[in-house]
């Protein structure tokens, strides 16, 4: 049996969510577009999904865009942002964004673009004055995630939307880790633009939301059909959409148990803290999502910590499943200017409504000898970690 704890890099499709989506993947597969009633009878189950996402947001179903994934909303939502406002040139995001976000900051960079990266504490949390002084009358966004995917840490959306409104910025919201896991009510939101992806709520890969303030001037990204009410062109993944549906009212009864992830969480914690020495909770004393700890473990290198757990069959990340394979460490745990010998064995455990308290056990049993293995081959001691700092500017360059 698999022990499951890498829920932010993706979720196991519940059980319900399959049931439901199943049919149209075999004797319901019309194309909604069609003139013929088999297929446009497939078109009522799409709305009922776009009214069942909406309610969990707190939203009205027109602003409801169904796309592919979250990195696709993101792209959207900056692109439509700037469209917007075309007379101005600058955008204000963190330096702790997914690399959905950054990346695209970089391309605008080269097309003429300045964007403004906001700093974070040791806490991982950001300083509503930084932001307030980065702002201009020529700032056309700020876009920011609702939680960090690697630490959890909760930024103030609505403090950082009032300071974006207040100079006229569209304000851009990358959910995809919150939703599901806190409340979300737009309806009384500062946020114009808000992102999620289904594969973080129990739905599949492949479907994703970007929620659209019905005041806003949105100019698609995707152009072609008239899908989406020609905002996001594309045959529509029914059996994905359906499932995102039923996903997001499943989610919405759960939001009210999301404090047993929160009590698990904090079990593996004070467990990890208490047993092992030289021990660290990232982004510990912030805010953060109930189902997620990072937890640096000083001395010794994550890559090793992931391949002894996998060998016990647990599954654990050291940050971003969409920068795996970089020997680079974690640049939200850089930005929050820690020690490389806690940026290095640094470890994501990230819960669902799944997990049990026995697999926390598993974990709080195996990892003290774990480390301690991994800590007797470590050639460095007592926070020398000159060797990394080397090795890290050699791969930079």
């Amino acid at each position: 049996m698999v022990t499951y704890l890498d829920n932010n890099a993706t979720t196991r499709t519940d059980p319900e969510v399959l049931a439901a989506m199943l049919p149209y993947l075999s004797e319901l597969y019309g194309n909604p577009s069609s003139m013929h009633s088999f297929g446009g009878q497939v078109g009522a189950v799409i709305e009922t999904a776009r009214e069942q996402v909406a309610t969990l947001l707190g939203a009205e179903p027109t602003e409801i865009i169904f796309n592919s994934c979250g990195s696709e909303g993101n792209n959207t939502a900056i692109h439509a942002a700037l469209a917007a406002q075309p007379e101005k040139r600058h955008i204000v995001t963190t330096a702790v964004e997914h690399p959905a976000i950054l990346a695209v900051c970089k391309h605008l960079e080269k097309r003429g673009y300045t964007v403004t990266y906001l700093s974070v504490d040791r806490r991982g949390e950001l300083d509503l004055i930084e932001l307030e002084a980065a702002m201009t009358g020529g700032t056309a966004l700020v876009t920011t995630m609702y939680a960090n995917n690697e630490t959890g840490v909760i930024f103030p959306v609505e403090r950082i939307g009032e300071i974006a409104k207040a100079y006229g910025a569209t304000f851009h919201v990358d959910a995809v880790q919150a939703v599901g896991k806190v409340p979300i009510d737009l309806a009384t939101s500062t946020i114009d633009l808000l992102t999620l992806s289904g594969h973080k709520l129990h739905a599949p890969k492949g479907i994703g939301v970007l929620y659209v303030r019905k005041s806003f001037r949105f100019r698609p990204f995707l152009l072609g059909g008239h899908q989406e009410r020609s905002r996001r062109a594309g045959t529509h993944n029914v059996p994905a959409i359906v499932a995102l549906g039923k996903a997001a009212e499943l989610a919405q009864l759960n939001l009210a148990h999301t404090q047993r992830e929160a009590e698990l969480r904090d079990l593996l914690e004070y467990g990890l803290l208490a047993t092992i020495p030289d021990t660290v909770v990232n982004g510990g004393g912030a805010p953060r999502l109930p189902n997620t700890t990072n937890i640096g473990f000083k001395y010794i290198e994550g890559e090793a910590i992931l391949f002894m757990l996998n060998r016990e069959g647990i599954c654990a990340s050291s940050g971003s499943a969409c920068t795996s394979g970089s020997l680079d460490p974690s640049h939200v745990l850089t930005a929050m200017g820690l020690p490389y010998t806690i940026l290095h064995g640094s470890i994501r455990f990230s819960l669902s409504r799944y997990t049990t308290e026995a697999e926390i056990r598993q974990v709080l049993t195996v990892m003290p000898e774990i480390v301690e293995r991994l800590r007797a081959m470590s050639p460095f001691k007592d926070d020398q970690a000159g060797w990394l700092q080397e090795r890290d500017l050699a791969v930079a360059t």
